[in-house]
């Protein structure tokens, strides 16, 4: 069953770097494990090619039928575990990376404080959708990244928290640009930018925002954790969020006119929850997010001026 939960994840994403990651390994173990399945049936499942992964014949004719014993396999777990659960036992939430988990869990422990509530953060919002698809997860809190469509799982119920979150730029403390409330993206055309490619949209949205702007500077790809430390170093520009909170050495600024923006929701299947209804679960993140929209002085600012939504009310 693992193997061919492996052929259908490799298949689905279009590469093995991306299966692995949404099946929890890491690249190279992933690809021993193909090539164990290739060898024990004696042929190539996929052709690897420089954008990706394809089933080759053999590959689709495995496919066809892996895929309905996978399904099976999945709604037994889900049967099973939703007769062996007492209603309210569990609550397992997922999220991309937000400052505002932090404030969801401590809500959500409050109002369910008997619940056993866990908490798994991904890069990935394709991956998150798609273990709340599968019953792996009860309801997830994504972004996704304006011009880079998520792959959306039939049959998932989402709830708008914002239809467009602008999202900053974190730059060196020192640079010209930072003494400036708003950024102009042009200033920073000769700056080296960083990004993290394997946050699903990250790339391609930033390359649509270059291309608007006519801009081609220098990119380097990196997580973000080391893009920060880069950033106060002086190394580099990157995207953050807005609430995200500046470390010594560097300013977090929004930039002119907004070009670069997510859409934040939360997702689950009908019934929501078998801990809490989805309307409750929904307003605690909408409050832990308001909380620290607010406490970023930056973002604050932004929300002010420009009269956002989450400005109704304060």
């Amino acid at each position: 069953m693992r193997h061919l939960r492996a052929l259908c994840a490799i298949a689905d994403a279009g590469s093995v770097r991306k299966a692995a990651r949404q099946l929890g390994m890491t690249q190279p173990s992933l690809t021993a494990q193909l090539r164990r399945i290739e060898n024990a049936l004696g042929g190539q499942l996929f052709f690897r090619e420089r954008t990706g992964s394809r089933p080759t014949p053999l590959g689709h004719s495995v496919l066809s039928r892996a895929r309905p014993i996978v399904a099976d396999m999945r709604a037994l777990v889900d049967e099973i575990a939703s007769t062996s659960l007492r209603a309210g036992s569990r609550l397992r939430i997922g999220s991309t990376s937000s400052r505002a988990v932090a404030g969801w869990l401590r809500r959500l422990r409050a109002r369910l404080p008997d619940t056993d509530t866990t908490i798994r953060i991904d890069v990935s919002a394709n991956a998150l959708l798609q273990m709340v698809a599968m019953g792996q997860l009860d309801v997830a809190f994504v972004h996704e990244v304006e011009g880079a469509p998520l792959r959306r799982p039939d049959g998932l119920v989402e709830r708008e928290l914002l239809a467009r979150e602008p999202q900053f730029v974190a730059l060196p403390a020192d640079h010209p640009a930072a003494r400036r409330p708003v950024v102009e993206l042009a200033d920073l055309a000769g700056d080296q930018w960083m990004v993290d490619p394997s946050v699903d949209g990250e790339w391609t949205g930033l390359r649509r925002v270059f291309a608007a702007a006519g801009l081609d500077p220098r990119v380097v790809h990196g997580d973000y954790l080391t893009a920060a430390d880069l950033v106060a170093a002086g190394e580099v520009v990157t995207p953050c969020q807005p609430t995200s909170r500046p470390r010594y050495g560097m300013a977090v600024r929004p930039l002119r006119g907004d070009p670069l923006a997510v859409r934040l929701f939360m997702a689950h299947r009908p019934g929501a929850a078998p801990a809490a209804p989805a309307d409750a679960l929904f307003a605690d993140l909408t409050a832990s997010y308001m909380e620290v929209a607010w406490e970023s002085t930056a973002y604050r600012e932004w929300l002010v001026r420009n009269e956002g939504p989450l400005a109704i009310g304060r």
